[in-house]
């Protein structure tokens, strides 16, 4: 059961809210590599999706990705290499995706800010 609700915008503060406290994020992985998907928002563009909750992430492993695993990552490794990366490779970060994979896609450098503190909006 996941926490998760219909407010693109609520899952998100939350994503940030509870990253930040507890320094720690969850993706979901295979022995291919991290799960990346097409971006709803924009052509072209590919979002890997991250979650604040391990059950939360843990919803999406089944059907195609039923032999995907749930994988965490630490805040600060996530900041200091995820996120330079990410930007570099033009790949946004899906964030607190809910059941139904609707949520926030954000540019890297955005998040950075959000997470450092800076307004969120």
């Amino acid at each position: 059961m996941t926490r998760l609700t219909d407010s693109i915008d609520d899952n998100y503060s939350l994503f940030i809210e509870e990253i930040r406290f507890n320094g720690e994020l969850w993706g979901i992985e295979s022995e291919d590599g991290w799960v990346v998907v097409d971006s709803q928002e924009f052509e072209n563009t590919d979002v890997i999706p991250f979650w604040s909750d391990k059950e939360d992430a843990a919803v999406h492993c089944v059907e195609e990705w039923a032999d995907y695993q749930i994988s965490k990552i630490e805040v600060e490794d996530f900041v200091q290499e995820w996120l330079p990366e990410l930007d570099a490779d033009g790949v946004l970060v899906g964030a607190n995706w809910n059941a139904e994979l609707e949520g926030v896609e954000v540019e890297s450098l955005q998040l950075a800010e959000a997470l450092a503190g800076a307004d969120i909006d």
